[in-house]
């Protein structure tokens, strides 16, 4: 009877672990399939209020730790990073969820399954700000970046930016765990729990909808239009001088015939080449006069140096003003460790309209976004350089700025993808920066800015989060041993 029971728990465990793991691996990631993010934590939460208290820890360590493997390659070969930086990131992602469903356990199995329901959503998106705001990733790696292509949920944003959408698909399978552990012995409570958690869902994808739905007035449209080339000779940074120009007057022919197609605004894709202070006339000629002949504003970037420091730049190439530039505030280490980040903003005002210009990784953090959403930018302009395996989610990912900050945008991205976005995430155009020699997006982009909650109470949710996390630990303390009934469920 003992080995019985031993084989029927092994058996459990592996289920339930095999199963969250696999929901995890293919519903998050760099082409996450969104919907199974939805129930992927509820099997190793159900067999956490089944089992003793290592095994659950082991089991939501395990779930973590092999469903990151989806993640293996793009660290260790795309990134070309050490095997111990997806180790560290993950274990500590590990240590956290698994700290969660403890939480969550303890207080299910005490009676309290409504605190219960919260402490794992709570933990969980109490870690994502914390790395935030103190890693140079920002969000990036937020739970909320797998709903990228649900658009009801995605507006959940404009008012709790990525903490509240990490926190509902956390809050769900929590509810349903919850649910079928107490179906028999307490179904009216189990009902209870389930039907709360399924509520919040309705409620919120009915905001979605409803946001989705409602007409956008007095709008204006502005033509854009969005170069890269990824052919081997273009896919380097150009060497200052001669180089650079050459690459110049590549995108500039194509600038020419976007503009002649009426495009007002072109963009085209971060470090294209190398521009020292005090010998840039050369090349900035070359877009220069495209802006003046055409009347359309040009967009590229480059490495500036100005010794002893370099900056990742958006030149700006107006028609009727000298060059404007952009200093790229958030880099990406170890490739971009030497550089210097800027601190401000670049706001294009044109007639009845307010452009901004940020830079690839900038939009992996809520700041510089949510300034320029309070200047009131109604489209963003963003030379982006990404490395062709993530380039659908991380063109995707600069999406949820926009829904967060109420403004369209246009991402142009070497070895990724020239994507158009409006301010409710709705992709208006992409083409793979691979599709031809020089891949080129021409697009009617609606521009107008949108107030949000986000935008005017920025993290608040977050903060809430930890608030309820600590009222979650503090209620599991104050409540004790579990109930004697609940430790004869225990395996």
């Amino acid at each position: 009877m003992v080995f019985g029971l031993d084989y029927r728990q092994a058996a459990g465990t592996v289920l339930g672990i095999s199963a969250s793991s696999a929901m995890f691996y293919f519903g998050n990631g760099l082409e996450p399939w969104w919907p199974l993010m939805w129930v992927a934590p509820a099997p190793v939460l159900l067999l956490a209020l089944r089992s003793r208290w290592w095994l659950a820890a082991v089991a939501a360590t395990a779930t973590i730790l092999l469903s990151s493997l989806n993640m293996w390659s793009y660290f260790t070969k795309t990134l070309a990073g050490p095997a111990s930086a997806w180790v560290g990131i993950f274990s500590a992602a590990a240590l956290v969820f698994a700290a969660g469903v403890l939480l969550f356990r303890g207080l299910v199995l005490r009676g309290a399954p409504w605190t219960g329901l919260l402490a794992l959503p709570a933990l969980w998106v109490t870690s994502e700000y914390a790395r935030s705001v103190a890693t140079p990733h920002g969000s990036a790696g937020s739970l909320a970046y797998s709903q990228l292509k649900c658009l009801p949920f995605l507006q959940l944003a404009s008012i709790t930016g990525p903490w509240g959408m990490s926190f509902v698909l956390l809050l769900f399978p929590a509810a349903i765990a919850i649910g079928l552990h107490l179906r028999r012995t307490s179904p009216k409570r189990a009902l209870q729990v389930v039907g709360g958690g399924a509520g919040v869902i309705a409620a919120v994808l009915a905001f979605g909808a409803a946001r989705l739905a409602l007409p956008q007035t007095h709008m204006q449209v502005v033509k854009v239009g969005l170069i890269a080339s990824d052919q081997k000779v273009n896919d380097t940074v150009a060497d200052p001088g001669a180089g650079t120009e050459r690459l110049f007057r590549d995108y500039a022919r194509e600038a020419e015939r976007l503009a002649a197609a009426g495009a007002r605004v072109i963009v085209m894709p971060e470090k294209l080449g190398v521009i020292l202070e005090g010998k840039a006339a050369g090349t900035d000629a070359v877009l220069q006069s495209v802006a003046a002949r055409t009347g359309a504003t040009m967009i590229a970037g480059v490495v500036h140096v100005d010794a002893p420091m370099k900056y990742n730049e958006a030149r700006i190439y107006l028609p009727d003003s000298p060059v404007q530039h952009y200093y790229k505030q958030h880099m990406l280490p170890p490739f971009e460790s030497s550089l210097k980040p800027g601190t401000v903003l670049a706001v294009l005002a044109r007639p009845q309209q307010k452009w901004g210009v940020a830079i690839c990784k900038d939009m992996d953090f809520a700041t510089p976004a949510r300034l320029y959403g309070k200047a009131g930018v109604g489209l963003m302009l963003v030379p982006a350089w990404d490395f062709v395996v993530d380039g659908s989610w991380h063109g995707h990912a600069a999406v949820m700025r926009g829904v967060e900050d109420g403004f369209s945008i246009a991402r142009a991205a070497r070895n990724g993808l020239l994507m158009v976005s409006d301010d409710r995430g709705r992709i208006i155009g992409d083409v793979s920066s691979s599709s031809a020699p020089f891949a080129t997006l021409l697009v009617d982009v609606p521009v107008a800015h949108h107030w949000t909650a986000y935008q005017l109470f920025g993290d608040s949710f977050a903060w809430l989060a930890i608030a309820l996390l600590v009222f979650a630990i503090m209620r599991l303390v104050w409540l004790g041993s579990p109930t004697p009934s609940a430790i004869s469920t225990l395996r």
